[in-house]
């Protein structure tokens, strides 16, 4: 009597996945693409300033652009380049269709074959490397896809740079919706510097660092005076009272433990800070800036307390309701 394996109809589904995309290894990513401006002595001063190096080659009549630069010459800025090539935009839809809708750069690498000089105009080209077997990671399960980018000046290659980035489903929602508790809000990093902050809120006061050299506050919360220098200070507690002086709606990429869209505030406090929260109480998209707003602490999974930021407007009806 002889036995057939088994597979299942699950792991060919995926190994079917697999091959599709392993069809778009080796086409183009971007075709003959043109910096958006040559090369040149401002932007090679504002990035040594930047990184504190102080390499003479880097500046005077010779100077040649910091090696490490090389990706800054092909970056889009605001206004952005053209999109992908048809191949790179398909492969990326068919990871969103097939759930692995989050993305995080996981590394690069650079080759660098001619110095780059001011005046130097660039193109670029990049090609789809690889796109890796199905990976499980801490953040969830997905597809490694690298491209590698060629630099040249006029017929000369000046270097290479290798892009990979996680395509991934976040731990819990890899097509099995339901099956999987919430994950936690993620924890905020605490330090010796701002450990008093920490404590302030899970008392539910909000803490304001105060040097006691000058008088001047400050947050965040940091070891030494920016006004004086001193290294001493005190806190005082916050009124509550505050408005949006800036703020974003986020949207994408999707985080596990939170609901987009929704609003996050940069908040001007009555004190003259400004610190980062959660805008609630009216909808995303009536958030506006200068819209008034008044401390709240919200308690999250697991004891966690955070204060956000609840609309003036929304705390007035929930008084009158009460």
């Amino acid at each position: 009597m002889s036995y057939e394996p088994v597979v299942s109809h699950e792991a060919e589904a995926s190994d079917e996945f697999e091959t599709r995309l392993k069809v778009y290894e080796g086409q183009r990513a971007a075709v003959a693409r043109a910096g958006k401006d040559p090369v040149n002595a401002p932007m090679i001063r504002h990035w040594c300033e930047a990184m504190g190096d102080t390499n003479p080659a880097y500046s005077g009549p010779d100077a040649i652009a910091p090696p490490t630069m090389l990706q800054a010459w092909t970056m889009s800025g605001l206004s952005g380049h053209a999109r992908g090539t048809h191949a790179y935009d398909e492969l990326l839809g068919l990871l969103d269709d097939a759930g692995y809708t989050s993305v995080v750069a996981t590394d690069c690498e650079q080759e660098y074959l001619r110095p780059l000089r001011p005046g130097d105009e660039i193109t670029f080209d990049s090609v789809i490397e690889s796109v890796s077997e199905k990976k499980t990671t801490k953040l969830g399960t997905g597809y490694f896809v690298t491209t590698r980018m060629n630099i040249r000046v006029g017929s000369d290659l000046a270097g290479t740079h290798r892009f990979r980035i996680l395509k991934y489903a976040p731990t819990g929602r890899a097509g099995q919706p339901g099956q999987h508790k919430k994950p936690s809000r993620p924890r905020p990093v605490v330090n010796r510097d701002n450990a008093a902050f920490w404590e302030g809120v899970q008392r539910r006061s909000l803490l304001i660092q105060r040097c006691t050299g000058c008088g001047t506050l400050r947050h965040p919360w940091l070891p030494g005076c920016n006004a004086c220098g001193g290294l001493d200070w005190d806190t005082v507690g916050a009124s509550g009272e505050g408005t949006v002086y800036s703020y974003v709606v986020m949207h994408h990429p999707p985080f596990p433990a939170f609901d987009p869209p929704y609003a996050v505030g940069l908040i001007e406090l009555a004190e003259g800070v400004r610190m980062i929260g959660n805008v609630v109480g009216v909808p995303y998209d009536k958030v506006r800036i200068g819209l008034p707003v008044r401390l709240e602490f919200r308690e999250y999974d697991e004891g966690l307390v955070l204060p956000v930021w609840c609309a003036q407007e929304a705390q007035q009806m929930q008084e009158v309701v009460a």
